[in-house]
C-alpha cells in the first residue's frame, strides 16, 4: 500500500512537470528547487521525531548520503530530464521501465537478493519482474483504439503558455538512449545504496533529510554553471510555485522516506518493480486532469502490469514466510537460554542429585546457602560465570 502511494504522488509529479514546461520553466531550476523544498521540509521533521533515537553520523553515512543525493536526487532526475529534450516522453517513459531489471541484477550481484531460481518464490519475482516490464512496454508503445468510457471536461494545462522545455530541441537518439538508461543505471544504484544506508542509519526521515541536503548542494550547483539568468529562478504565485512545492514536500520529501522504509522492510527490488506502475496512473491522471484521451493500450498494458507485480509480490511474500520459519524468534531464543541457565543452577547447587531430581529442581531451583558459606559462595560465583558464558554464546 506504501509503495502504491508513493507511485501515486510520483505519478501527480509528472502532471505537475507537464503544467511547469508549458508554462516554460527550466527543468534543471526545478531539480533544484524541489531539493531545496525537501530539505526544508525535512531537516525539522527529522530532528524533532527522532531526536532521540537517531545513531551517531559517521563519515561513511555521510559519504552515503552524498551517494544517495547524487543518484537518487540528481543525476536521475536530469538525465531524465536531458533525455526528454533531445528524444520523447514516450521513449524516455519506455527506457525506465528497465529500472527493476537492472536493481534485480545488481541486487542479486552483491547478495541483497537472492537468486533462487530453483525455488518457487525465485521464478515468481523473476517472471513477475518480466510480465512488469512486458506490460509497460505494451502501455508506451501500443496506442489502440480510443476509449470514451468518462470524460471530465478539465483541462489544467488551458490558459497555460505553449512552453519550450518539454520539446525536443534536436533528434539524437544515441544520445537520448544513454542518457536514459544512465537515469536507470543511477536509480538503480540509489536503491541498492539506500539498503546500505539502512544498516547503519535505520533513520527514515534523518537519512531522507541528509540525502535531500545533499541532493540540494550538488543540483544547484549544476544548475547555476548551465543556467545564469536569474530571471529563470524567480518564482511568483502562479504553476511554477505550485510545481515545486509538491515536488519538494511530497514527491521528494514523502515519497522517498517512504522508499528508504520499503527498501529497509523489502529490499530494494520489490520497491523497483512498482515502477511500471506510475505508467498506468499517469495515463489515467491527464485523462481526468489534462483532457488526454485513454487508449485501449493503456487499459491492456496496466492489466499487464497489475498481473506481473501480483506474481512479484506472491513470490515475496512466499520467501518471506519461509524466512520466518527457518528462524526462530528473539523470545524463543531468549526463553531457551533461561531454561539452560535454570538447569545449570540446579546441577550446580545440587550435584550428587540425579537426573530425575534435576529436573523437578529445574522448575523451582533454590539455592541453599546457610551451611558453608565460603564453599557456597565459590559455587555461586562458578554459576554465574557460566550463565554469563551461555547467556553470550
Amino acid at each position: 500500500m506504501v509503495m502504491i502511494l508513493g507511485q501515486t504522488i510520483f505519478a501527480g509529479l509528472n502532471v505537475f512537470y507537464k503544467l511547469a514546461t508549458k508554462d516554460g520553466m527550466n527543468l534543471r531550476i526545478l531539480v533544484a528547487y524541489r531539493c531545496i523544498f525537501a530539505t526544508i521540509f525535512l531537516v525539522p521533521l527529522a530532528f524533532f521525531v527522532e531526536r532521540n533515537k537517531r545513531p551517531k553520523l559517521t563519515w561513511m553515512v555521510t559519504f552515503q548520503a552524498f551517494l544517495c543525493g547524487l543518484f537518487g536526487g540528481t543525476m536521475s532526475q536530469n538525465f531524465y530530464l536531458s533525455s526528454l529534450t533531445v528524444t520523447s516522453v514516450t521513449f524516455t517513459a519506455a527506457m525506465t521501465n528497465l529500472i527493476p531489471a537492472l536493481t534485480y541484477i545488481m541486487a542479486v550481484t552483491i547478495g541483497l537478493e537472492k537468486l533462487g531460481i530453483r525455488t518457487l518464490a525465485g521464478k515468481a519475482k523473476m517472471v513477475g519482474t518480466i510480465i512488469g516490464i512486458g506490460g509497460a512496454m505494451v502501455l508506451t508503445f501500443y496506442k489502440g483504439a480510443e476509449i470514451n468510457s468518462w470524460s471530465t471536461n478539465i483541462d489544467l494545462t488551458r490558459g497555460l503558455g505553449s512552453g519550450n522545455a518539454s520539446h525536443p530541441q534536436s533528434s539524437n537518439q544515441v544520445l537520448g538512449s544513454l542518457l536514459a538508461l544512465g537515469c536507470c543505471l543511477v536509480y538503480a544504484l540509489w536503491l541498492i545504496i539506500q539498503a546500505k544506508m539502512n544498516e547503519r542509519y535505520p533513520c527514515y526521515f534523518s537519512s531522507t533529510a541528509l540525502t535531500c541536503i545533499m541532493g540540494s548542494i550538488q543540483s544547484v550547483i549544476y544548475a547555476l554553471c548551465v543556467e545564469r539568468k536569474w530571471e529563470e529562478w524567480k518564482l511568483g504565485w502562479n504553476i511554477r510555485l505550485w510545481t515545486v512545492t509538491y515536488a519538494g514536500i511530497f514527491a521528494t520529501g514523502v515519497m522517498f522516506t517512504m522508499i528508504a522504509w520499503g527498501v529497509r522492510v523489502r529490499g530494494p527490488v520489490f520497491v523497483a518493480v512498482f515502477n511500471p506502475l506510475v505508467l498506468v496512473l499517469v495515463a489515467i491522471m491527464s485523462s481526468l486532469l489534462l483532457n488526454e484521451k485513454l487508449h485501449l493500450g493503456s487499459v491492456v498494458g496496466g492489466i499487464v502490469i497489475v498481473m506481473g507485480l501480483y506474481v512479484v509480490l506472491w513470490g515475496k511474500g512466499k520467501e518471506m514466510k519461509k524466512l520466518s520459519q527457518l528462524m526462530p524468534s528473539k523470545s524463543n531464543r531468549e526463553a531457551e537460554q533461561m531454561e539452560v541457565v535454570e538447569v545449570v543452577v540446579s546441577s550446580t547447587t545440587n550435584p550428587s542429585s540425579s537426573p530425575a531430581t534435576n529436573v523437578a529442581t529445574h522448575n523451582n531451583p533454590t539455592v541453599d546457602f546457610s551451611n558453608d558459606a565460603p564453599h557456597n559462595l565459590d559455587i555461586a560465583s562458578q554459576v554465574v560465570s557460566a550463565a554469563a558464558a551461555i547467556a553470550k554464546e
